[in-house]
Order: C-alpha cells, then sequence, then structure tokens
C-alpha cells in the first residue's frame, strides 16, 4: 500500500508562487512514476506535470510549460511542484499520484495506482 498525501496549497494572487509538496510512504518510491493533476470545479481532472523515477525526464502540459517546475527527492520520498506566475485560470484542487514499478513517464491519469486526498490551491485576480 502506497500513501500520499499533498500540502502546501493555499490563496495568493495572481503572479505569486506557490509550492505544493507530496509525502509518499509504502511501497518503494523511488522505483516509480509521479505526477500531478489538478481539477477546477465542474472540470475533468487533467493532467499537470509529470517526472520519471530518476527525476531525469519531465514534463507538463502546455498550460503550465514554463511557470511550474516538478522535481522530486528519492531520500526523502517526496514530490515537489513549484508553481510561479499562478493565473487565476490555475485555480484547482492539485493531486499528486505515483505509478509504481514505473521508470518512464506517465500521462493517462487511469495508469496511476494510488492518489493523494488533494490541495486547494486559488489563485485572485
Amino acid at each position: 500500500q502506497v500513501h500520499l498525501v499533498e500540502s502546501g496549497g493555499g490563496l495568493v494572487q495572481a503572479g505569486g508562487s506557490l509550492r505544493l509538496s507530496c509525502a509518499t510512504s509504502g511501497r518503494a518510491f523511488s522505483w516509480s512514476a509521479m505526477g500531478w493533476f489538478r481539477q477546477a470545479p465542474g472540470k475533468e481532472r487533467e493532467f499537470v506535470a509529470a517526472i520519471s523515477w530518476s527525476g531525469v525526464s519531465k514534463d507538463y502540459s502546455d498550460s503550465v510549460k514554463g511557470r511550474f517546475t516538478i522535481s522530486r527527492d528519492n531520500a526523502k520520498n517526496m514530490v515537489y511542484l513549484q508553481m510561479n506566475s499562478l493565473k487565476p485560470e490555475d485555480t484547482a484542487v492539485y493531486y499528486c499520484a505515483v505509478k509504481v514499478g514505473m521508470y518512464d513517464l506517465v500521462y493517462n491519469m487511469r495508469e496511476y495506482d494510488y492518489w493523494g486526498q488533494g490541495t486547494q490551491v486559488t489563485v485572485s485576480s
């Protein structure tokens, strides 16, 4: 069993920054691909960012590319999402997810095995 707990969400003005953290426990974190997704009210959950097990490969949705950075610390079983130049359209609940035993990037949320409970990010204009 793998447990994920997100933190770092909150209310921020447009143009501001937040750093989300995702603490994991359980099975071999360092052998797993990780991802961040978000879900705004009335919308489907969408891909935000993904990182490979080694942390070398990363990718982002077009809407956040150049503003968000995903990273991981395998020694601490942590994954992060640094969010800069935030916009009101970034307002959503943000979730981290893990795909156990996958070395490469995973984009499809249906392929992930475990999810956190989410953390709210609200960006005011």
